[in-house]
């Protein structure tokens, strides 16, 4: 059974960075594969956040382009996602995504091949 765990989230200045993490068990060496975070703000729409593929390919959201960087531990099977230049708007609950079986994520983050975990909440005041 893969599990999927995030932690990181926390309350933070317009401005402010923060570091999010995912760790991954169940499947060796998930985190080789397609992993990726997603959010959904109270009253909004999920919305796919980063992705980073087997080869190390990403893809960002426009909106973070520039401010957030994903990147992976394979030995220790575990996703980051650093977060700077915070702003209001990026207040949301962060998911994390992990499909341990394909080497490119395809579709949306929170699909059926994805496994995802409970979430860490990221607020953002101006």
């Amino acid at each position: 059974q893969v599990q999927v765990v995030e932690s990181g989230g926390d309350s933070v200045q317009a401005g402010g960075s923060l570091r999010l993490s995912c760790a991954v068990s169940g499947y060796t060496y998930a985190s080789r594969n397609c992993m990726a975070w997603f959010r959904q703000a109270p009253g909004k729409e999920r919305e796919g956040v980063a992705s980073i593929n087997r080869d190390g390919g990403t893809r960002y959201t426009d909106s973070v382009k520039g401010r957030f960087i994903i990147s992976r531990d394979t030995a220790k099977n575990t996703l980051y996602l650093q977060m700077d230049s915070l702003k209001p708007d990026d207040t949301a609950m962060y998911y994390c995504a992990a499909a341990p079986t394909m080497p490119v994520c395809v579709g949306v983050y929170w699909g059926a091949n994805y496994y995802r975990g409970q979430g860490t909440q990221v607020t953002v005041s101006s």
